[in-house]
This record gives structure tokens, sequence and C-alpha cells, in this order.
């Protein structure tokens, strides 16, 4: 065990943990606004999403995407003489991933003036955070304002018997993996395993999908059926309903899997995609009274709240962002909340007031309101706001409207044989859209539109006088406002 050795206490404006997508635009954001900022970070500079997640997991999908939309465009699909090459696929996914190495994140950080402290950071008393150093070294950093927890999740692994002990993929070694298995069995249905799943049955692995709750449960039906449609067609088998009960990998490293129908599952690697679980387990939370291993629930300018749920916790000093409290489990969000929650911190420094209110520049409303979302399936789904289902369980009288973006000439001009689905959910009491959904191939795109009217609520009757350039996808809009009328 390495020797504990105490250095002299440094003290910043504001200290981060968690040196990830969020954390990194925490300490930027209130670097300009005049503070001084340190960041705190056990692992990689730049987080799951550069490393594990959002970055090397596109880049496995991308080029079967380009391969797909070639092959389905006379003329182009000519020129396609060969198959996907898997070890270039498996390169390129390195290079987006910085082959595991954060050198730029930290020379980024070091050009941004924020100074980076390696280790695992723990909260202490009256605004302090120890970090203790792979090497045993104890730092006190101290923080004038305030505190940031941004130190994300991590995958979660269910009580099944035999699980833990069969050495099983999470997310990150399915984002990492430097071979293809011939056979992957997915535990899960939602966006990493329905990802993974699309990645892995074009690069080569005979797939088996184990979706208790379905695929995609949380989108719009249609969503989860047509990826499952596409998934099939792929060579993939999609078990819908079905439940791992055990899970055990015999000496020869194969890996079996037994259902609660008592149908075992054979595979070379099982990835297991049924949730996230926060990293707070290790971040001193009890020494200010909150429950370690939890969510952090916050309020809207980001403060964590004490037991009661309403009244700040550590006097109002302790903030959390991005994942780790659960709002929204997605990077783009994470660092929507990492510049609000910056600007917050300034504006307090500063004896200024803060902004609250709806659209407050300092508050994090687009939480609930306006999420948009992309999942990289064969086809794409891109969601925002609320699903139909969402809409009504809310209280709101909605009508719902749907098309298939088959039916637009410029589907039928970006491939043959497209197929895709748009939906609209509009607040009837207000005239404005609460949730739109596009599946389909290459829709991710179209996406920021739809977003665009969620949050700004643009009326029903001012969007008739956006105009969709013709013959493009985004016709859809002038088709769905036609179904709706005036």
């Amino acid at each position: 065990m390495a020797t504990q050795t105490a250095q002299a206490p440094r003290t910043y404006d504001v200290v981060v943990i968690g040196a990830g997508p969020v954390g990194e635009n925490v300490a930027d954001r209130v670097v300009r606004g005049g503070l001084t900022a340190a960041v705190v970070e056990r692992e990689l500079v730049g987080g799951e999403c550069s490393y594990w997640a959002c970055m090397p997991t596109k880049a496995l999908l991308r080029g079967t995407a380009a391969l797909r939309a070639a092959r389905q465009v006379p003329g182009a699909r000519e020129a396609v003489t060969g198959d996907l090459d898997v070890r270039a696929v498996l390169r390129r996914r390195d290079s987006f991933a910085s082959d595991w190495k954060d050198e730029g994140q930290v020379s980024w950080l070091e050009s941004a003036g924020i100074d980076l402290y390696r280790g695992q950071g723990r909260v202490t008393a009256d605004r302090g955070v120890t970090v203790t150093a792979g090497d045993g070294t104890v730092t006190s950093l101290t923080a004038r304002h305030a505190v940031v927890l941004a130190t994300g999740t991590s995958a979660l692994l269910p009580d099944i018997p035999g699980l833990a002990a069969s050495a099983p993929w999470s997310s990150r070694e399915a984002a990492s993996a430097k071979a293809v298995p011939g056979r992957l069995a997915v535990i899960g249905g939602g966006v990493v395993a329905s990802e993974m799943a699309t990645a892995y049955a074009a690069l080569g692995s005979t797939v088996t999908v184990l979706a208790r709750d379905g695929v995609l449960p949380l989108a719009e039906p249609f969503a989860g059926e047509l990826v499952t449609e596409s998934l099939r067609a792929a060579g993939a088998s999609v078990r819908l309903g079905v439940e791992a009960v055990s899970v055990r990998r015999e000496a020869d490293g194969t890996v079996h899997v037994t259902l609660d129908d008592g149908e075992r599952v054979e595979a070379d690697e099982v990835l297991v995609a049924v949730g996230r679980t926060p990293n707070t387990q290790d971040l001193g939370l009890d020494a200010l009274g909150l429950e370690p291993g939890g969510w952090l629930p916050v309020d809207d300018t980001l403060r964590v709240l004490g037991k009661d749920g309403t009244t700040p916790a550590a006097d109002g000093w302790l903030y959390a962002a991005g994942d780790v409290n659960r709002r929204v489990l997605l990077t783009h969000q994470g660092k929507y909340q990492a510049r609000a929650v910056g600007d917050v911190i300034v504006a307090r420094a500063k004896g200024e007031k803060v902004e609250d209110g709806l659209w407050g520049r300092h508050v994090a409303t687009a939480d609930e309101r306006a999420v948009p979302q992309v999942v990289f399936t064969e086809p794409e789904l891109a969601s925002v706001g609320l699903t139909a289902a969402a809409a009504e369980a809310a209280g709101l009288r909605v009508r719902v409207l749907d098309h298939d973006l088959a039916a637009l000439a410029g589907s039928s001009l970006h491939a043959e044989g497209y197929r895709g689905h748009a939906r609209m959910v509009v607040d009837e009491d207000r005239g404005v859209i609460v949730g739109f959904t596009l599946v389909g191939p290459d829709v991710a795109e179209l996406l920021h539109a739809a977003t665009i009217a969620i949050v700004g609520e643009v009326p029903l009757d001012r969007l008739w006088h956006a105009v969709p350039a013709f013959p493009t996808v985004s016709e859809v809009w002038l088709r769905l406002l036609e179904a709706y009328g005036r």
C-alpha cells in the first residue's frame, strides 16, 4: 500500500470533481467568468463520452451506415465492390478514442487556465476536497465559492447469478473491444443495447438480443418495432419479453445464458446494458449528511439538495451536474447543465441576482421540456420532447399526427426502399408542439428544427410560414401541418 504524503493546501474559486465533458465545461465556464478553477479526475481527462461512449461507439456505427447508404442508391451501389473492412473500422474507432490517451484533453485544460489534479476526489466539510493520487499523495483543495460534482455514471450490473463471475462486457468493453466476437449475447434493449447490437451484427457477430422490456421501450412504439425488424433483417435474433436468470462461462470461454423460459443461449461474449448507476460511492458524501452511492437531486440552479429534498445541502456550496443528478443521462444535456451551473456560480460569486423563471439564463429547464436524443441504430431514431404516452401521462390534452417518411419525394431520392416514420405531438390547449419523433435512415440531422420549435414554443400558425425545401425529407413538416389543419 502506498504511503500517504500530505501536500500544502491550495485554494481556488471552484473545484470540480470529474473531468469528463461536463466537468470540463463547468471549469471553462467559470474561468471565462473571471474565477479560478481546478478539476480532479481519477481516470482519463475527457470522460466516458470521449473514450467509451459517444465518440468510439458512433465511429463503430458510421462505417456500416455509410456502406448501407451507398448500397441503397443505384450507381453508387455498383461502385461498391467489397464488404466492410472490420480492421479499418476498429482503427478509425481507436483514433476517435485517441487510443485511450488523454494528452490532448490535458493540453486543452492547460490552455484554458484550468489546473488538473489526478486521483480520487472526496468532499470534506467547509468547501474542501481531498485528492488521493495513485502513489498515495494527498492534496487538499479549498473552494472559495463552490464544489461541483460531475462524476457521471457507470454501467449497472444486475444481480443475476453467475453474471459477475462470467466477465461480462459493459458498454466500455463493447466500445473498446480489439476483436469482434463470433457470437454476442446482449442483455437489455435500450439505447446502448440497440446500438451495440446494430454495430456488432454489421461487424460480423452472430448477435442475440435479450430484451425483457422490448427494444427502445422509452421511445414511441413504432421506433422499437422498426429497429427490431432491422436487427432481424441483419441476422440478429431478438428475443422480446425474456429475462436472463443465470449466466455461466465455461473453461473454454463459452458463455451460457439461461432464460426464464428454460432456454439457453450460447455466446462468446455477453454484453450487459440494462442501465446506469451513479459514481457517488467514494466521494465523502456521508460527511455532508448525504447518502453515498445514490443519485444527487438538485434544484434548477443545480445545487445539491439535502435529504429533505428541498433545502440545499452543505449550506448551498455543493452542486451536481450531468448524469450524476439523473435529470437526463445524455452528454449534450450534461454540457448544457455545465453552462448553466457555471453561470450560476459566477453570478453568485459576484453578488449578482440569479435569473430564474422558465427561460432564465441561470437555470436548467430544458432537461424537463425539450431533450433531444439520437439513437444511431439502423434505422436512426431522432426524438425530442415527450412521447404521446408521456404527454398524456403529464395531463396534457394532445393531438398526435403521424406520417410515413417513405411517401416523401425527398426520401425516395435519398435511398431506394427508404422506410421511416414521423410523429408530432401537439399540446392542443397552447397550440404548440411538445414532442417530435423521427425514425429512418439519416434522420439525425433533421432533429434540431424540432428542438427549436419545442424550446421556442413556436405556435403552429407560425410554423406554417417556415416553408421546407423541396425535395427533402424535411418536407415532412409540411405534411404534418397539413394533417393538423389550420
